[in-house]
């Protein structure tokens, strides 16, 4: 027996099945979790890696799977200038960034790089906390850019060398050093005499190892996970620049998220920011005996005679200048004068 449909009853069936599909695939679509891939340039076991993977954990917990935070220590992704493109272009959702090296990008970032800005470490996260952070975010934002409102800590910088201890800024002269892609970090080896070269962290082992350069300036924290001890001999506390680090995502992937899943993530990463500073602070705070029987030789500094220093170069008069009275002010309403 054969069975007629007509053309109508056809159409009819199609459009239904044709729906039943749609909607099938919305849901598959709906179910698809949300990945975040974030790019760290430390190690896993860094304070930061793992405050970011408790971070993590925290948002698939309370997104019931929704959101996953994929996180890429020790430069996976790329180095830090090289993220930071992706970031910008969306092809990787998000990463930690110095702030020293951000400000290559957003100059107004760099404002807590100044150096010997800040007597203490609590200072400096009052001020980003406070009126600093709030100008700085503003700006991140401008370039297309979603900070998370509380900066990690990479803590105060100190300078290694291979060889000779730095005891004074003319210790300095033509010193051959490696600093960060970053404006301020160079600047301020120059007027301190010395001969800065840019590079990113993910080169300067090497770089350390076949005497491209001499020296660096790190936190104690990088130079111990990143093993700079094998590669230098002395460590001068010198404590010139404190760097945060700033965790942002791209914001054209941030407004994507549903605005739950948006306050869960930034409410999870900005309640890691304090635990995080703890912990970084606690080891850059434990590190220096366990450097010494590591091979390194430290030496303590004092810090006016940089600043005056400093000050007679015109290091202080030129960034005022570059950062406008404004922002300028709003720091040293945390530092006192400077310059």
């Amino acid at each position: 027996m054969t069975i007629k449909i007509s053309r109508k009853t056809f159409l009819a069936g199609a459009a239904a099945a044709a729906g039943t599909a749609l909607i099938g695939s919305k849901s598959a679509l709906a179910a698809r979790p949300v990945v975040i891939k974030l790019g760290l340039d430390v190690p896993i076991d860094h304070p930061t890696a793992v405050n970011a993977t408790e971070a993590g954990k925290r948002i698939a917990d309370q997104t019931k799977g929704r959101v996953k935070v994929l996180v890429f220590p020790s430069n996976q992704l790329g180095d830090d200038t090289h993220m930071l493109s992706e970031v910008r272009s969306g092809a990787i959702q998000m990463m930690g960034i110095g702030d020293n090296i951000l400000s290559s990008l957003v100059p107004a970032a760099a404002i807590d790089n100044v150096g010997f800005a800040f007597k203490d470490i609590d200072t400096a996260w009052n001020a980003l906390d406070g009126q600093v952070g709030e100008v700085v975010t503003g700006e991140i934002k401008k370039l297309g850019l979603y900070p998370m409102r509380r900066i990690w800590d990479e803590g105060f910088r100190q300078v290694t060398t291979s060889t000779k201890p730095i005891n004074v800024p003319a210790d300095l002269a033509g010193f051959k050093m490696r600093v960060p892609p970053s404006p301020i970090s160079v600047s301020l080896f120059k007027y301190l005499g010395a001969a800065p070269t840019s590079l990113n962290i993910a080169e300067l082992y090497t770089a350390l190892q076949t005497k491209v350069v001499d020296g660096q300036e790190n936190p104690l924290g990088l130079i111990e996970t990143q093993k700079f001890y094998q590669v230098q001999k002395y460590c001068s506390m010198t404590n010139h620049m404190w760097v945060g680090y700033w965790m942002i995502m791209n914001n054209a992937f941030w407004m994507s998220m549903t605005e739950a899943d948006r306050k869960i993530v930034e409410t999870a990463f900005n309640d890691q920011a304090p635990k995080q500073r703890a912990a970084n602070n606690d080891l850059n705070n434990s590190l220096q005996s366990k450097l010494t029987g590591q091979g390194l030789t430290f030496n303590n500094t004092d810090p006016k005679t940089f600043q005056d220093a400093l000050i007679k170069s015109g290091f202080y008069t030129d960034w005022q200048g570059k950062f406008g009275p404004a922002l300028w002010s709003a720091l040293e309403v945390y530092t006192g004068k400077l310059g």
